[in-house]
């Protein structure tokens, strides 16, 4: 199994991050077949004030490029980040167009 370990940033908005945090807790079943079949076995989300932290297990086949592909055959998912996208802003050291980073592990016990 692996791991990765993602930051974001939403609006300093409390009603968008209230909309966000709705929008979360009925994730769309098109969004959440294409997670799976991208080979992600978990996914959690948390959140303290803006920051945002992703925690995703997959399987051995999984890689970004092919949850991409995946992501391409649900129309939904294509729906789903333009929703997301008003709530979200990039991590100020983010490359332009990217939204979750992923993050560096710098201890393990």
């Amino acid at each position: 199994m692996k791991r990765y370990c993602l930051a974001l940033d939403l609006k300093d908005d409390p009603e968008l991050i209230k909309a966000y945090d709705d929008y979360h807790k009925e994730v769309w079943p098109e969004v959440l077949q294409s997670l799976r079949e991208s080979g992600i076995k978990d996914m959690e989300i948390y959140r303290v004030e803006t920051r945002m932290f992703m925690i995703i297990d997959a399987d051995e086949s999984f890689s970004f490029e092919k949850k991409a592909k995946i992501d391409a055959k649900y129309p939904e998912n294509e729906k789903w980040e333009e929703i997301m996208g008003k709530f979200q802003q990039s991590l100020p050291f983010a490359k332009p167009g990217e939204k979750w980073v992923l993050m560096e592990r710098v201890f393990k016990l």
